[in-house]
């Protein structure tokens, strides 16, 4: 029975681990107000080459990851509004939003 309730609990887990990520805005990208936008930032290149992004809800910023060919939350800070030791200005352009 042990065995029974702990598939189960995995099995729900994963569900709605799946279900997040299917409306994460970090993948599908930026929601109206944040999108279609010129933006300046700085960033402190943890994440590798910059291949666009844009500032998002509660201040945070949305990166496009090449490797995996949608968004991630900055959750490091390596990216900011102000510069810093470290930092290189970079300037884009928020796409459009986009929906499932």
């Amino acid at each position: 029975m042990k065995n029974h309730l702990a598939a189960l609990a995995g099995v729900l887990t994963l569900a709605a681990g799946m279900a997040g990520c299917a409306y994460d805005e970090a993948y599908y990208g930026p929601p109206p107000p944040y999108a279609d936008v010129n933006y300046d930032a700085y960033y402190d290149g943890y994440y590798g080459p910059f291949y666009g992004g844009y500032w998002g809800p509660g201040g945070q910023f949305y990166y496009w990851s090449q490797d995996h060919m949608h968004y991630h939350r900055d959750v490091g800070g390596h990216f900011s509004r102000q510069g810093g030791a470290g930092f290189n200005a970079i300037h884009g352009h928020a796409p459009g939003g986009r929906r499932p």
